[in-house]
């Protein structure tokens, strides 16, 4: 086994390879830029060792600083997460020389099957299904039209090099091819500092399903069944699971021996994961093969009962694998679900800052099932514009996967940020929505039930009452604190019944609360429910979760306090409810509405970030959705479109230039 292990990565999957090492009793070295020099990782590992600039590019990808710290620290073994360096065979093989473990495949693997191009001619020449497209990588927009042409839109631009995501576009007209290859072109270089460019056919509806493989330095090799990745967003996966509820045991079972074959022809050595695209009759095409630890390798390992990373490094050492397949099986359901810290009511874009709170609900037992939570960040950390904007991965697991679904609604029930916008809401909403919950999903299903961009989601009855009590026990309590001389709160000396009238959406709910002692109330909300409920809880000021027992029904609602009133969410539903006395809410209904500020004309910047480029002038004409620049942040490209047709009567940016969130950018005549 080894002795010490440099992990040459960040974030999330670093802090994930310190925890396996400590239980495995390995020493570890971790790196960073200037960004993370406070960060969770830094903090874990046994050694820390500063490797420049926050851009990855003077960083995280830079293979001589990574060399440096292997030297300096005397770290015989690195593990390369997923991202950067981790699909660049060029950094192995220099390893070698260093003679250094590298724990990942061999580098004839990450040659063969890490590039898209190649990996996709050697799986038409061994016979597996591919997906129509062009014939190697794509030199200029001119050849990309071409192709595209050639293969029938829509059509997917995608980034030879790296995934997550990163440096793909999908194109229906040639207008979009060429501003896709641009695009795509542009986050492959920034993000893998490779910017070959492959074109291929888009099927339509499809279900993004994956399959795990693990081999070893003996020759064996086995698959860990599948994941389903199907919801995704700008072909980011957003929510995960194993096993998949579409497929059936026959094509898990071809699905998963074709991985294995292909990974066997390339003498593949340690963890990966072969994705193929499935059509709705279960048809599947080979997409690519990912040589490296996937982001959602939590979800198999749940429903596996394995640690891929001490697999990895057990293969990476010598060892053989500890299964064959016919041992492998899957026991239960595993759901995650990524939470970003991007603004969803804003067209879910990077939301930069410091994580001013974060609370997040104990791993374990949960709603029935069980919850592991994988972060690489803690409250008063800061979400930089330089690198992926995750904030954690929320799992939950049971049995079934209606109830691993319920674990992981109510883990994002009870998870809080402030200081920066979270994804919660959404995620949220779509663990609610009807068809994810049966299972009808393909990789247009945000588009498709989101088409208007996020903007919460409509109270159910049960929602309402929810918020409702939270926020008139709140008052109530608050009310009943600042009566007190000595700011203490106690037991009620006797049972005093007030009236107050939550006001929130629109709506006037009158809330009747009778409190017998802290932590137990009697409410009547008659506009929502004709008889009395119980109310038991054990939330005291300064607590930002209104955690409750209403009856025998559990739930949790987020809770801070604003200038004005509370803000509260529940699963998508968010809202800023106003508690007050019935005469107060009489007179609050004959206030005028404040008037909001007219930016029509100004295109402001919805984020921190860098100007890559200005497509328009001061003078110039354009039309409703013309692009007018692009804004780069956390590794990617935001094309700003005009609003409207319009005369541009100044542009206050220049490509390079870096801008704050709300900065004017353009102003139209």
């Amino acid at each position: 086994m080894f002795k010490k292990i440099l992990i040459a990565n960040r974030g999330e999957i670093a802090v994930r390879v310190i925890k396996t090492c400590r239980r495995l009793g390995i020493p570890t070295v971790a790196v960073y830029s200037e960004a993370d020099a406070d960060s969770m990782a830094v903090e874990m590992a046994d050694e820390a060792v500063f490797i420049g600039p926050p851009a990855p590019g003077d960083s995280y990808l830079r293979m001589d600083k990574i060399l440096e710290a292997i030297k300096e620290t005397g770290a015989d073994a690195v593990h390369p997460g997923f991202g950067f360096l981790s699909e660049n065979a060029a950094f192995p093989a220099e390893l070698e020389k260093a003679g250094v473990a590298w724990i990942g495949p061999n580098v004839n693997a990450i040659e063969a099957m890490g590039d898209k191009i190649r990996s996709k001619q050697l799986a038409a020449k061994s016979g597996v299904s591919t997906i129509p497209g062009a014939d190697g990588e794509i030199n200029d927009a001119d050849t990309a039209v071409a192709a595209a042409k050639a293969i029938g839109y829509p059509v997917m631009l995608k980034a030879s090099a790296g995934g997550g995501g990163k440096g793909m576009r999908i194109a229906h007209d040639e207008t979009e091819v060429r501003e896709g290859f641009e695009a795509a072109r542009n986050e492959a270089r920034t993000s893998f500092g490779d910017d070959r460019i492959l074109i291929e056919k888009f099927i339509v509806e499809p279900r993004h399903i994956e399959i795990q493989v693990m081999g070893d330095k003996h020759g064996n090799v086995i698959h860990l069944d599948e994941r389903e990745c199907s919801v995704q967003r700008r072909n980011q996966k957003v929510l995960e699971e194993a096993p998949s509820p579409f497929l059936d045991k026959k094509t898990r079972d071809a699905m998963g021996a074709e991985a294995v074959a292909l990974a066997k022809a390339v003498d593949y050595d340690s963890a990966g994961t072969v994705e193929f695209i499935v059509d709705k009759d279960r048809k599947f095409y080979f997409l690519e093969m990912n040589t490296r630890l996937q982001v959602e390798h939590p979800v198999t390992e749940m429903t596996h009962g394995l640690d891929l990373v001490e697999q990895m490094i057990r293969s990476a050492a010598g060892e053989k694998l500890e299964l064959t397949q016919r041992e492998v099986k899957i026991d239960g359901w595993a759901v995650e679900a990524r939470l970003y810290a991007e603004d969803p009511y804003r067209g879910f874009l990077p939301s930069i800052g410091r994580l001013k709170r974060f609370t997040e609900p104990e791993e374990g037992n949960l709603a029935g099932g069980t919850l592991r939570i994988d972060s690489g960040v803690r409250e008063g950390d800061e979400i930089s514009l330089f690198y992926d904007p995750m904030i954690a991965k929320v799992i939950g697991y049971a049995k079934t996967r209606e109830a691993a679904i319920d674990t992981l609604a109510a883990a994002l029930d009870r998870l809080h940020v402030e200081g920066l916008q979270s994804n919660a809401p959404f995620l949220s909403a779509v663990l609610d929505e009807a068809d994810f919950r049966s299972g009808r999903i393909n990789t247009g299903y945000i588009a498709e039930h989101f088409p208007e961009g996020f903007n919460g989601t409509a109270p159910r009855e049960d929602q309402l009452v929810y918020i409702a009590a939270a926020a008139s026990y709140v008052h109530e309590v608050m009310e009943r604190r600042a009566a007190q001389t000595d700011g203490r709160l106690a037991d009620a000396p006797v049972e005093v019944t007030r009236e107050w009238v939550v006001l929130m959406d629109g709506r006037n709910i009158p809330v009747e609360v009778e409190m017998s002692a802290l932590g137990k109330a009697s409410l009547w909300i008659p506009s929502l429910r004709p008889e009395r409920i119980t109310l038991e809880t054990a939330w005291l000021p300064g607590n930002v979760l209104f955690e409750a027992r209403i009856d025998s029904e559990d739930y949790a609602v987020v809770f801070s306090n604003k200038t004005e009133g509370y803000a509260l969410r529940h699963r998508g539903y968010s809202v800023t409810a106003l508690v007050c006395t019935p005469r107060s809410a009489e007179l609050h209904a004959l206030l005028p509405e404040k008037e909001k500020a007219d930016t029509a004309k100004l295109v402001i910047s919805p984020m921190p970030g860098l100007i890559v480029k200005v497509d328009v002038e001061e003078g110039q004409e354009v039309k409703a959705g013309e692009a007018l620049l692009v804004v780069e942040a956390m590794k990617m490209e935001n094309v700003i479109r005009a609003e409207k047709d319009g005369t541009i009567k100044s542009v206050n940016v220049e490509a390079g230039a870096s801008v704050a969130a709300d900065e004017l950018m353009i102003e139209f005549a």
